[in-house]
């Protein structure tokens, strides 16, 4: 029985650790691909095949990352895998499909915009500050919950550092990255317009889940943020 447990217990932690590492190797590919690939010049003119193959794939995605988010969701998975996983199924599926999206977003010709000079050094640290914002909001908010590797105990709303000047600091560091981009190629457009009207339609319903979940904490939160106070909201 004891070896089983450690057995377990080994195997647990392994597959948090593998899920924690496939999120970063995501992250680290979709950045690469974006100021890389996506940033190629096209002369591919199948627009229409491209933008639907594009929508659906990323649709793919959104789907999984709203609705198994959900609470009904989650409790179905709950009672599938151990409590201590949960996370970290989620995050080894979300990693996965987002690395399909990247290797599998088909080029499409065209640039919206090219930026010269002073206009490409402003894009250019928009971008530096929308990955900045990013990692220091994932610092705040604990990168271990979010890779999975460590398992959230209770709730709690902070107001520190960003998340004291907007509620989710790690969407607005991502509008800052994708639209920063210069040259503007159609292939990341299409992309950045994507993926923020996704988190445009994604986060009214992530707050509206909070709500329901958490009640007059989550209100308390909106509204200290709203008049920027720097404190902690009791979960």
């Amino acid at each position: 029985m004891r070896a089983h447990a450690a057995q377990s217990a080994h195997f647990a932690r392994f597959f948090r650790a593998a899920g924690a590492l496939l999120f970063v190797v995501s992250l680290v590919y979709f950045f690469i691909a974006y100021l890389t690939s996506f940033g190629v010049v096209t002369s591919v003119r199948d627009t229409a095949s491209a933008v639907t193959w594009n929508v659906t794939i990323f649709t793919l995605f959104a789907v999984h990352h709203s609705i198994f988010a959900r609470t009904g969701i989650r409790r179905w998975v709950a009672q599938t895998v151990p409590a201590e996983l949960e996370r970290s199924v989620y995050v080894w599926i979300a990693s996965l499909l987002f690395i399909a999206v990247c290797a599998w977003w088909r080029p499409i010709a065209g640039v919206a915009w090219e930026a010269q000079g002073v206009a490409a050094w402003t894009l250019a640290a928009l971008q530096v500050a929308g990955i900045g914002l990013t990692l220091h909001s994932a610092i705040v908010l604990d990168f271990r919950e979010l890779a999975g590797v460590k398992t959230p105990e209770g709730v709690e709303f902070t107001t520190a550092g960003p998340y004291g000047w907007v509620r989710h600091p790690i969407y607005a560091g991502w509008f800052l990255f994708v639209w920063g981009a210069s040259p503007m190629t159609m292939t990341r457009l299409t992309f950045a317009s994507v993926s923020c009207l996704y988190l445009l339609i994604a986060i009214p319903i992530e707050e509206r889940t909070l709500q329901e979940g958490w009640g007059d904490a989550y209100g308390r939160y909106m509204a200290r943020v709203f008049q920027g106070e720097r404190t902690f909201l009791d979960p």
